[in-house]
């Protein structure tokens, strides 16, 4: 019996150190990366190289409505939880893994669940399980946020910065973990863009020479000159941040630095767009439709039809430089609009600026079939007096 328990250790021993198969041992706080290789009722397994399969609780792996997000197949980076023949691991460490869970999350760089109790002007106060922490204004998002009050009561993931006084005082960032689920993001966009096509993105920041566009991860420039068909003085006339926009990638180049370089052209997305319109529609008129403004967001403003509501980008509004929107167009107003395509979102998009070339280009092309019909009738008429004199 004792020589069967030896040869259980030496082959498990084996086996561990590649002997009968190359296997990992798996240590509590490692980061790992899986592969999903089995969905069940309450788990997930996924192949961690480890001598068993891994697991993963379910919910860990479920958005906010029950949906499973991950399937067979999917690569995913996880934290080990327990070690051993049959490793568990987690997406995050939740608020019941106490100093020990915050210390593991530490050293493995994984999140952990905490609720934003207060916030007050140098960060949020959040509590993770027993033990209060805190997050700096500064590692609260990515961007800049005026008002971090909007966070009190929210449950949310934090990556741990530090560990002090046997965790009386602990400093989290929300900010770095964005930064990481940014940067696989990121790597991921990269892979799928290439020039010449059309992507959404959103507004970032703006400068004087142009402005810049996330595309998932990473950015984008779009140069002052790609802004518009025309001369552009102010880019904040043209877009708007936090707005939603379709552009053309140009180029994709890397930097002497490692970084990578993207140009973007909103005026050539929008003459595709545009020009796509066109030929499906058959070169009719665009139709000039009476509106009301129901709402004035940064980006634009929501107006009502007859026949459905829509958004007049920034860009699509008829303001003078520097105008403001709210000003110009308080909820309300009655405007004039034409239908010019969709968002991304599907919502129909509607110009103001373009109401009078377009009524312009209707009431040439009437002018050049009242014409035509005149023509027509004096033909006609001549026709009907020679067949009456011939008849005599």
């Amino acid at each position: 019996m004792a020589q069967d328990e030896d040869f259980a250790a030496m082959f498990e021993t084996s086996l561990a150190t590649g002997g009968g198969g190359t296997y990992k041992r798996l240590s509590t706080g490692d980061s790992v990366q899986v592969t999903v290789v089995q969905i069940g009722k309450d788990a997930v397994f996924v192949d961690a190289g480890t001598r068993a399969e891994a697991e993963i609780a379910r919910y860990e792996l479920e958005n906010e409505h029950g949906e499973l997000t991950v399937k067979v197949g999917d690569r995913l980076r996880a934290t080990v939880a327990e070690g051993g023949d049959h490793p568990k691991l987690v997406m995050r460490f939740n608020a019941g893994s106490g100093l020990a869970g915050l210390e593991t999350a530490l050293e493995a760089g994984a999140p952990i669940e905490g609720t934003v109790t207060k916030a007050v002007k140098a960060g949020l106060e959040v509590q993770i399980g027993k033990i209060r922490a805190f997050c700096p204004a500064s590692h609260v998002h990515i961007s800049f946020t005026p008002d971090i009050s909007i966070y009190e009561g929210q449950t949310m993931q934090f990556k741990v910065l530090e560990i002090r006084d046997n965790g009386r005082s602990v400093v989290v960032s929300r900010k770095a973990l964005l930064q990481d689920e940014r940067a696989i993001t990121g790597r991921a966009t990269l892979e799928n863009l290439s020039v010449g096509q059309i992507v959404e993105g959103t507004v970032q920041a703006t400068q004087p020479y142009g402005a810049f566009i996330d595309l998932g991860g990473v950015e984008g420039l779009i140069h002052v000159s790609e802004l518009g068909h025309g001369r552009v003085d102010r880019v904040e006339d043209v877009v708007t941040v936090g707005e939603q926009i379709r552009v053309k990638v140009l180029s994709i180049e890397q930097t002497a630095e490692g970084a990578t370089r993207i140009g973007l052209s909103l005026r050539q997305a929008t003459q595709l767009a545009e020009g796509t319109q066109t030929a499906s529609a058959g070169g009719n008129d665009k139709q000039v439709v009476d509106a009301e403004v129901v709402k004035v967001e940064a980006f634009g403003v929501f107006v009502e039809t007859a026949t459905g509501g829509g958004v007049v980008p920034t860009r699509e509004l008829d303001l003078p430089p520097g105008g403001d929107p709210r000003r110009a167009f308080p909820v309300g107003k009655q405007v004039r609009v034409v239908a010019i395509g969709t968002d991304e979102k599907g919502r129909t998009r509607f110009s103001m600026r373009r109401v009078e070339e377009e009524e312009a280009r209707s009431n040439y092309r009437q002018f050049r079939a009242k014409q035509s019909a005149g023509a027509t009738d004096k033909v006609g008429s001549f026709g009907d007096l020679l067949k009456s004199k011939l008849s005599d």
